[in-house]
């Protein structure tokens, strides 16, 4: 990097900044801070859904993965995301709104210490929390190794650096602010990946290989199958499910960008729009990195590297800033989204329950905490990142596919489900009984089952086998043992009835957490 990309990098930095201090001033309560008050323009939420799940894991991991077998990337990774969100746009997002709209909570979270009992709920809002850190950490990672690439910076000051720049905006400017960002950084990204795109034709065709022409080269051999390597039909089977539930609101921050819209409707545009992003941009993204085998010599084994040495040699200064600045659009956007719906669960599902002053926090108050809590996340998040290339975790493609996506399957499934009216059965035990058998058999497949086999249990079956677990378990025993109370069938019924007039006249479930601390033990 020279000057001129420093400039571009640090305007941009600057210009995030200041979106965050303008989004201030539409903060007044908690709801503005999490789900923007139901104000957000489904066009608005669709973008920021879209970009929120994104990160420069895309440009590390995947982009090895795309270094080493083609196309399998997009197949595996970008598609049935897309194929998930469109479901989803039906079966979720409508249903997701009305969790703020109906039952006025400003947590994901919130209704399931009425859908199911508080133990239910705190045990789902613990283990998402901390999956969250890993996760996040991840993805500080992942651009701190970008920023070394490009600048040299080591990978705790690339951490910080970024880090530190996205608590202030988040912090400030709540989700209108992660928003408003994303909107931003979605046409910086659109400029970069255009960029990139252009300039790797260019240099196919100096070579004399052509666009077309490229897939013939003996360094892309097999690179075009759709299903490779450890990337096989139980994987992509698997992944789907993971990315049905992740996408659509298990993960928590997609989750509020479905709320913060201001009818069931306007929800499912934005995920309807978020669906045809995922399935159109990554094309234009993943082509370069399809490409990259004939053009760099990755020096990374897991070729992680790739992307990041192709854009050094292609671009010139000004639009090599330009990219890199789409690199950290990526991950500051999932990462400020992952913090303030973290904030959310903290401040709305468990402080409450660990104290009694938070209980009757007032509008300050609860705001207040809600930026403190958004500050502690992001620094154990960063905390986590400088670990991310231990022994425990080995790589950052290994903690976002084998931690996030083995682990996200029994934290989901009790709560997206939990919406829908033909698992209205399952109650309180089928939830618990899901989650943690679900957290058991990831245990046991990576840990004491994968050391007693040679080279271990395959990637497909430890990202596969507690989803499956988990989701056979909630419907089995909810079968077994039916808990669908009145209580919980009026919350189901508030959440699936398109009728307003005809939800409104469902009787509303005790709300609170004294009603919740006091009903806990019942069935």
């Amino acid at each position: 990097m020279n000057s001129l990309d420093w400039a571009v990098l640090i305007g941009y930095f600057s210009v995030m900044v200041a979106i965050g201090v303008w989004s201030h001033k539409r903060v007044d309560d908690v709801s503005d801070f999490f789900t923007a008050g139901g104000k957000m323009p489904w066009w608005l939420s669709g973008i920021s859904h879209h970009m929120s799940g994104y990160s420069a894991v895309m440009f590390t991991g995947y982009a090895g993965i795309a270094y080493t077998y083609g196309v399998t990337s997009f197949v595996t990774w970008s598609f049935p995301i897309a194929l998930g969100i469109a479901i989803g746009s039906k079966l979720f997002a409508p249903r997701i709104n009305r969790l703020r709209s109906r039952l006025h909570v400003a947590s994901p979270l919130e209704y399931l210490k009425n859908r199911y009992n508080l133990p239910t709920q705190q045990a789902l809002a613990w283990s998402g929390m901390l999956l969250k850190i890993v996760d996040v950490g991840a993805k500080w990672a992942a651009i701190a190794t970008l920023l070394s690439v490009f600048t040299g910076v080591s990978l705790n000051q690339g951490i910080l650096i970024t880090g530190a720049i996205t608590a202030v905006y988040c912090t400030i400017g709540g989700l209108w602010a992660d928003a408003l960002t994303e909107l931003g950084q979605f046409v910086i990204q659109l400029l970069a990946g255009v960029a990139m795109f252009v300039a790797v034709v260019l240099k196919l065709n100096d070579k004399g290989i052509g666009f077309l022409g490229a897939w013939d080269e003996p360094a892309l051999h097999g690179h075009g199958k759709p299903l490779v390597g450890p990337y096989g039909t139980v994987f992509l089977l698997a992944f789907l499910f993971i990315k049905l539930f992740e996408y659509n609101g298990g993960m928590l921050n997609q989750a509020q960008r479905y709320m913060a819209t201001g009818s069931a409707r306007q929800a499912e545009r934005s995920a309807r729009l978020s669906a045809v992003l995922w399935l159109v941009w990554p094309l234009v993204l993943f082509f370069p990195m399809w490409m990259s085998p004939l053009l760099v010599h990755a020096q990374k084994p897991d070729g992680s590297d790739a992307y990041a040495l192709m854009t050094e040699q292609l671009l010139p200064h000004g639009v090599l800033g330009l990219v890199i600045v789409g690199f950290f659009s990526h991950t500051m956007a999932m990462c400020s989204s992952d913090a303030n719906a973290i904030a959310a669960v903290f401040t709305r599902d468990v402080a409450p329950v660990l104290s009694r002053r938070a209980r009757e926090w007032e509008q300050r108050s609860g705001l207040i905490a809600a930026r403190v809590t958004t500050v502690v996340f992001l620094g154990l998040s960063m905390a986590v990142a400088t670990q991310v290339n231990s022994p425990a975790f080995k790589d950052i493609i290994t903690v976002v596919i084998k931690w996030v996506a083995g682990l996200m399957g029994p934290i989901a499934i009790p709560m997206m489900l939990g919406l829908l009216r033909p698992f209205r059965r399952s109650g309180p035990t089928a939830a618990l009984t899901s989650w943690a058998l679900g957290l058991l058999a990831f245990w046991l497949v990576n840990y004491p089952i994968s050391w007693q086999i040679d080279g271990g249990v395959p990637l497909q079956y430890q990202v596969s086998i507690p989803l499956a677990v988990s989701l056979v378990l909630y419907v089995v025993v909810g079968r077994l043992k039916p808990e669908d109370t009145p209580e919980r069938l009026a919350i189901i019924d508030r959440l699936n009835s398109d009728d307003d007039a005809a939800a409104a006249a469902v009787p509303s479930p005790a709300n609170g957490v004294e009603d919740a601390l006091g009903t806990a033990g019942r069935g």
